[in-house]
């Protein structure tokens, strides 16, 4: 489902973990949903079980900003986890670097994730554990992340980043090409094989 995102601000929560691995943030038990929705009670679910975990803390609750460490969403390619971030709440996942499959499945699902250097994620997560209501803005437009006295640039794929300023998915790029796509298929002979 298409998302259009330009810039997003939100309270942040800080996760202080690196190589964060897919079945972290979501265990496998918890992918049976049928759809893309319902995965939120699976979401870090393992660390959750033990009393103090940053995202039960009340103070945490409605933030949508994530602050993580390194190889955050590395393993599998599940998108439950890109799923579970969204259900929860979360907008954006500010990180020092992403799994590759992760970081597509993100994108592709309308989960802004940038990366940052490490002493740009020090600094968020050192202000959001002070502040539990302190905000980001991570604004797609600019390609920058934005908080009181802070500024980075991202880098982003120029495709994702077009994709999601204009609240477009692969599937609405080719569906906008529908005309065309008919009219070739008339003009195509007759002996050629069809789908129908």
């Amino acid at each position: 489902m298409p998302v259009q995102l330009t810039a997003h601000t939100g309270r942040a929560v800080p996760l202080r973990r690196g190589d964060v691995d897919t079945d972290q943030i979501i265990p496998a038990e918890f992918c049976k949903e049928l759809g893309r929705t319902g995965y939120a009670k699976g979401l870090f679910a393992h660390w959750r079980a033990r009393p103090g975990f940053v995202l039960d803390e009340p103070a945490r609750a409605g933030a949508s900003i994530l602050v993580a460490g390194r190889h955050f969403g590395t393993g599998s390619s599940r998108e439950h986890a890109v799923w579970a971030l969204r259900d929860w709440g979360f907008a954006a996942v500010i990180a020092v670097g992403y799994g590759d499959i992760f970081l597509r499945n993100a994108l592709k699902n309308g989960l802004l994730a940038v990366a940052v250097d490490e002493d740009a994620v020090t600094a968020l997560s050192d202000a959001a554990e002070a502040d539990p209501g302190y905000e980001i803005t991570v604004d797609l437009a600019r390609r920058e992340v934005r908080a009181p006295g802070f500024l980075r640039t991202f880098d982003i794929d120029e495709r994702a980043r077009w994709l999601l300023l204009n609240g477009l998915d692969d599937i609405a790029v080719t569906l906008a090409q529908d005309e065309k796509i008919a009219a070739y298929e008339r003009a195509r002979a007759e002996w050629l094989p069809v789908t129908r």
